[in-house]
């Protein structure tokens, strides 16, 4: 058994890309501050010194996240630690519950030898806890590390408590007393979760006739320069793909159906890849929607991603029809998505972990392949393009575009963030923090025993 698989990261930038607040707690962090990197002894149950620290390591992260609760408008907060003793939990549920919190507990659990060595020299080979090691070194005393903890381990079995319990990664999930929305939201991400490394390969569409004449939306074909592209694109995917089998998303438009036209892979069309709905400005220019409906253009400028189109939609009505698509991403293998502007920007904003009013101002290139490798702590990323010219689609803030010009329009407040600069740098990782937007829940708290991660969360 080992701890690693519900990585709380990623359920904090899932949860955070659904507009909740939330925040983890990692207790080696805290830990870190006076053991930055111990041995496999300090966590043996006969160290009685590893043990005062490794509860004040508990405590201060548990009294942080209440804080958090109490004075900054948290949601959902991840306790993050090995929580596999029956004390351990009751003292997290007495804590959280004196505050008025809801508990749940996340157990997953592995005796999969395999799954086990993979989860460690992908995982934990990679912590903070050892960094600049030998692999195998590391390998070995995380082994070590785990013999302690299984000493003392106790399954979660309390009938009382809210908890999931995940085995050898969701091949069987065993669910006690969930009984609200936010908490099988969270059992939905982490059952969907695996740890075979895969990528994922997002191109727009070519240049369209629509693009050529700076209008949005519509079902335009492509341009003579977005054909040339769909006839480049086998040749710049081999590049990057190799001899790998992968599976190729598109929506259903005319314009992406025809840029995957010679690509041979398996192919699948989905409606809620298509581009974002326009509703009456569809098939107008940004020009003219600023002359037609100077307030709502203005409206969409101050806030994009909450901005809805009159009969049509918003960023956040994307995310939410493409959390499905999201879900079978996570539990897919390699895949290459080929849609549009608004669509890559918020599936590139999940695993590049964008905050949300920043996502809808990114600049995604036509004619180009963004190829994103997962990784335990972050998402590296490449990009390759094609050596055939587009017209630019992007539109800074505040600025009446026109988009059918060569000549990207530079934002300069977007050129300072810290995406623009990674997606100017080729080859990123990104770990930023999201602020989302506040969002009346119930709670939660997750635990973990030993499984394959630890993981404690709790949502108010």
């Amino acid at each position: 058994m080992v701890p690693g698989i519900v990585s709380y990261l990623l359920l904090v930038r899932y949860l955070k890309w659904l507009s909740v607040n939330a925040k983890s707690f990692n207790v080696g962090s805290y830990r870190r501050a006076d053991t930055p990197q111990p041995t496999a002894d300090f966590f043996d149950t006969g160290n009685a010194e590893g043990e005062r620290l490794r509860r004040a390591a508990a405590e201060a992260a548990v009294h942080d996240m209440l804080h958090w609760f109490e004075h900054e408008g948290g949601h959902v907060g991840i306790l993050d630690a090995t929580n596999s003793t029956r004390s351990r939990r009751a003292w997290i549920e007495e804590r959280c519950k004196s505050k008025g919190y809801d508990v749940m507990f996340v157990e997953s659990k592995c005796d999969d030898e395999e799954l086990i060595m993979n989860n460690i020299l992908e995982v934990k080979t990679t912590s903070p806890d050892y960094i600049g090691q030998d692999p195998e070194v590391a390998a070995r005393d995380f082994r070590d590390r785990i013999r302690n903890y299984e000493k003392v381990y106790e399954t979660i079995d309390e009938p009382h408590l809210t908890y999931v319990k995940l085995i050898n990664v969701s091949s069987q999930v065993i669910i006690n007393q969930v009984s609200n929305y936010l908490q099988t939201r969270i059992i939905y991400f982490a059952m969907n979760l695996h740890i075979t490394p895969r990528s994922i390969w997002l191109s727009r569409h070519g240049e369209s006739e629509f693009n050529v004449l700076g209008k949005l939306g519509g079902d335009a074909n492509l341009s003579p320069r977005g054909m040339a592209y769909a006839e480049a694109l086998p040749g710049l995917v081999k590049g990057s793909v190799g001899n790998k089998d992968i599976t190729l998303w598109t929506s259903t438009m005319k314009r992406t159906i025809q840029t995957v036209k010679h690509l041979n892979y398996p192919k699948k069309q989905w409606k809620a890849l298509d581009e974002l709905d326009a509703g009456v400005c569809d098939g107008l220019t940004y020009e003219e929607i600023e002359k037609k409906y100077p307030e709502d253009f203005r409206a969409r400028d101050d806030d994009k991603y909450n901005y809805r189109y009159q009969a049509g939609e918003s960023y956040r009505d994307v995310v939410i029809r493409l959390e499905p698509i999201i879900m079978e991403m996570e539990r897919g293998s390699d895949i290459m998505v080929v849609t549009h502007q608004a669509i890559l920007r918020c599936i590139y904003a999940y695993f590049m972990n964008v905050p949300q009013d920043q996502s809808p101002w990114m600049e995604i290139p036509l004619h180009t392949v963004i190829k994103l490798t997962p990784r335990a702590y972050g998402t590296q990323e490449e990009r390759f393009k094609a050596n055939i010219p587009a017209v630019s689609t992007f539109r800074a803030k505040y600025t009446s575009a026109n988009m059918g010009g060569e000549t990207a329009i530079v934002d300069a407040e977007r050129v300072k963030s810290p995406i623009a600069r990674a997606q100017a740098n080729g080859v990123t990782t990104i770990n930023g923090d999201v602020e989302a937007a506040p969002q009346k829940v119930e709670a939660i708290s997750v635990a973990e025993s030993l499984g394959l991660n630890d993981d404690t969360v709790v949502v108010e």
